[in-house]
């Protein structure tokens, strides 16, 4: 539909992190010299997974997509310099055994059925405020960072109490975290891309800006990346 050229495209599932993950290799594509320039989308629907006589869930998650492109640069900055453009650090985990607190009850190899999403609400918090202050403290040490060197947190938008938790935990104020959960609820992988994209079109989000993009989802997988636009 794009009409793009031979090239190398492929999925990542990562659920809510996966717009994450997904900066995260493309990255190290551009990176390494194995991309020039690469199209990184988060899109779901998961209204196709919804149990719609739960409550609990149900009315939490919406559709969306957003995409953003990252290309390779010439450049003579320091990497950890002020004027350093582009990706500084990613950080990516995973832990199967916390799968039960959050995941999809189907699927081609249980049931063979889409199945629906199953959530324990208080232990994903729980978990959630913890693991995302956790991998926000190592983003901010990896790159010699304070917190309130961060011009924006760009969080998943799961809720509206994970992303207030979260940045209460970091002394963060929530004028420097874009919210947009109370427009799009819970888009999953492409909650992200979806925030950017309504910071930079009202004028938040401006070249320059250090930013941390942050995210925990479903397996659990969680992780982070900071980057200067």
């Amino acid at each position: 539909a794009l009409d793009i050229p031979f090239c190398p495209a492929f999925d990542i599932q990562a659920v809510c992190t996966g717009f994450v993950y997904a900066l995260s290799i493309a990255d190290n594509l551009v990176t390494s010299g194995g991309a020039n320039r690469v199209l990184v989308i988060g899109a779901e629907k998961m209204s196709s997974i919804l149990n719609w006589e739960d409550r609990t869930t149900c009315v939490l998650f919406g559709d969306g997509a957003g995409a953003i492109v990252i290309q390779a640069q010439d450049t003579e900055d320091d990497p950890k310099s002020k004027s350093a453009r582009g990706v500084l650090s990613s950080h990516l985990y995973a832990n199967g055994k916390l799968k039960d607190i959050l995941h999809v009850n189907g699927g081609p190899s249980t049931t063979g059925l889409a199945g629906h999403i199953v959530m324990e609400g208080k232990e994903v918090f729980r978990h959630a405020v913890q693991l995302m202050s956790s991998v926000v403290a190592e983003a901010l040490e990896q790159n010699d960072l304070s917190a309130d060197e961060i011009d924006w947190l760009v969080p998943h938008q799961a809720n509206i109490r994970i992303i207030e938790g979260t940045a209460k935990k970091l002394n963060m104020p929530m004028e420097k975290v874009i919210v947009t959960v109370e427009k799009h609820g819970n888009t999953s992988a492409a909650s992200i891309p979806l925030a950017i994209d309504e910071a930079i079109r009202d004028g938040r989000l401006k070249q320059g800006d250090l930013v941390l993009l942050e995210a925990l989802g479903a397996g659990l997988t969680w992780g982070a990346v900071m980057l200067r636009l």
